[in-house]
């Protein structure tokens, strides 16, 4: 007879820290990539080592765009607003179903 197992899903979020020109570091969960045309996007999450700071988090999505400058990977704000709106609605379609995400 064979033994039946519960199968465990290991879930190993993508983690990123980033520093602003400031020497400030931020740590983001990063929740899915979108390419298009114009580039590569990703949502993230920001991560709190304070609990406290975590519960008062907005939960509003961090987008930004990937380039690449000098043969390194860099993330840059999106400028364009029309650009912007395109992806900020791709990501929320795509996340809604998985997350709590009020439009706004």
């Amino acid at each position: 007879m064979a033994e039946n197992k519960d199968m465990e899903l290991d879930y190993t979020p993508d983690i990123i820290n980033l520093t602003d020109d400031e020497g400030n570091e931020y740590t983001f969960e990063v929740l899915d990539a979108i390419e298009s045309d114009d580039g590569r996007y990703l949502a993230m999450l920001p991560i709190y080592d304070d609990a406290q700071k975590q519960l008062e988090d907005s939960g509003e999505l961090v987008i930004v765009k990937v380039g690449e400058e000098d043969g390194e990977e860099y993330l840059f704000p999106i400028e364009d607003d029309d650009e912007y709106d395109f992806v900020a609605d791709a990501f929320i379609e795509r996340l809604q179903d998985l997350y709590e995400i009020d439009e706004q």
